[in-house]
């Protein structure tokens, strides 16, 4: 069985319908959640869902070897970033090469880098004019949005589009495809 962990920060919409997609599965499991907010949506999600949450703190997860230590001791194959707020550290870039995968909320490798999310990302999309978004799911390296793009899907930007408008695109399409993509990626390891 292949076994995920999934880092969130936020609401956890996206890990929510990651582990609705492998619910039923025998051969995957979402095998643990992890976050640094005490406070994120995502743990009320897991409760429901029944995946066990691991909560950490920055010292911990940048300067100890406790969080590569669980994931190595839980047998995790992938670990998918969704939503999760901090650059992860070189020690667990390293400890997962090629295993660990983030999504982003625009077409890499514009719009990236640190403080380009949520809705800063769609702002500038807007106020630059652009008439396609999109999501990129990509490797995750040391450097913010830099690892390299796995899948693209895009979207059009009606001239009227807000920024809020732009977000509801964005989230159908993290939700129709993460889940397919971490699939395929699983399938070849």
């Amino acid at each position: 069985m292949k076994r995920i962990a999934i880092f969130a920060s936020g609401s956890g919409t996206n890990a929510e319908k990651i582990s609705e997609y492998f619910a039923k599965r025998e051969d995957v499991e979402v095998s643990l959640i992890f976050t640094n907010n005490p406070m994120a949506g995502v743990i009320k999600k897991a409760c429901r869902l029944q995946i066990p949450v691991v909560f950490f703190d920055k010292k911990t997860f940048y300067h100890t070897g406790k969080i590569p230590q669980i994931l190595q001791n839980e047998g995790i194959d992938l670990i998918i970033l969704a939503g999760f707020m901090l650059l992860v550290p070189p020690m667990l870039v390293n400890a997962f090469p090629n295993k660990m995968i983030n999504i982003h909320p625009a077409l890499l490798p514009k719009y990236g880098g640190k403080g380009m999310y949520g809705h800063y990302i769609h702002e500038a999309v807007i106020d630059a004019g652009d008439l396609q978004s999109g999501i990129s799911i990509h490797f995750v390296n040391e450097h913010y949005d830099e690892g390299h793009i796995i899948f693209q899907a895009t979207c059009d930007i009606a001239p009227t589009d807000t920024a809020a408008d732009l977000e509801s695109k964005i989230h159908i399409l993290e939700h129709e495809h993460y889940p397919r993509v971490i699939d395929d990626i699983l399938s070849k390891q």
